[in-house]
């Protein structure tokens, strides 16, 4: 009885070995096309992993990496010991949280509206002036948001002057720019997000659309009820992976758009450039790679809590 227990549970290792040998000589030609990409993700996004052992540790560049003295989490104490984790941890949540609900709602309503213009060539000028900022550098975002908001040359200021209002000091007012990070990030993110959700529209059936025709539905109720729903799976699997990035804030669009403006840091300080800023004037590696590895971690519990809760709903939308 023993002997033949012993068998099969030696057994189960071999066919899962077998399988998997089998299926990798089956699609062997699949296999060989992603190897490159594979090897891209293992290059840049693993082996740099290695690094995370600089966050428990004082790091001399004369001792090098493995060399350096442990310190545990000394560096982690100091981090946190200051007013600038929480400051920083709350505006990363904060304005990523203002990013992701703005340019899923702004995708949506955009792809809605586009898919409903029938001229071709004006469906293709709409998405490629939608698109077109995507591809324009956080440097060249941060001169026209500065020839909008200049208190002397400020195209804004120049209207509220011609009505008659004082101009604003834009870059004085940090408590404003919560407000014009999410439009401006808006602005130049809405058109990636709007083709991708254009996608999943045309990829629903259209004969449902006509069923729901016949039957009297308006637009607003064909939205309501075949669009969005049959599109929640990839509104919901998107939404997962911008919360897996919550804490990575877009360095350009905070550190360029701003100006590197003191006087606005209590909003507009994230985690991206606050480990910046500590290695430029600092050059404290260890407290700069605790705060990255802080960052990592609280967004991978994010990913994992976020997953658990819409799988408590519907199992069938959840990533895994």
């Amino acid at each position: 009885m023993e002997s033949q227990l012993y068998l099969k549970q030696n057994r189960e290792p071999l066919k899962s070995r077998n399988k998997f040998l089998k299926d990798l000589n089956t699609h062997k030609w699949l296999w060989l096309m992603a190897l490159p990409g594979v090897a891209i993700v293992f290059v840049f996004n693993y082996l740099p992993m290695f690094g995370v052992i600089l966050a428990f540790k004082d790091y001399k560049i004369a001792d090098g990496i493995l060399g350096s003295k442990w310190v545990g989490f000394d560096n982690f104490k100091y981090l946190f010991s200051t007013r600038d984790a929480w400051n920083i941890t709350y505006n990363t949540l904060f304005l990523n949280s203002l990013f992701i609900l703005t340019g899923t709602v702004g995708g949506i309503l955009i792809a809605l509206l586009v898919n409903e213009v029938n001229n071709k060539w004006l469906v293709k000028f709409y998405q490629s002036a939608m698109f077109l900022p995507y591809f324009i550098s956080w440097v060249i975002v941060s001169y026209f948001v500065y020839s909008l908001l200049s208190y002397d040359m400020g195209m804004i200021n120049s209207i509220l002057s011609s009505f008659g209002m004082e101009p604003v000091q834009w870059y004085n007012e940090p408590q404003l720019w919560p407000a014009i990070l999410t439009i401006v990030n808006l602005w130049k993110g809405v058109g990636y997000g709007s083709v991708i959700y254009l996608a999943g529209i045309m990829g629903i059936d259209g004969e449902l659309y006509e069923a729901a025709t016949i039957d009297g539905a308006s637009k607003f109720q064909q939205v309501t009820r075949i669009t969005l729903p049959l599109l929640s799976p990839l509104i919901i699997t998107l939404t997962l992976m911008s919360i897996g990035r919550i804490f990575f804030a877009d360095f350009g669009l905070f550190y360029n758009v701003t100006l590197d403006n003191g006087g606005l840091y209590s909003t507009t300080n994230v985690i991206d450039t606050y480990v910046f800023r500590a290695l430029k004037f600092s050059g404290d590696v260890g407290m700069a790679s605790a705060a990255g590895f802080y960052q990592a971690f609280v967004g991978f519990l994010l990913v994992l809590a976020s997953n658990l809760f819409v799988r408590k709903i519907n199992p069938e939308r959840a990533l895994f």
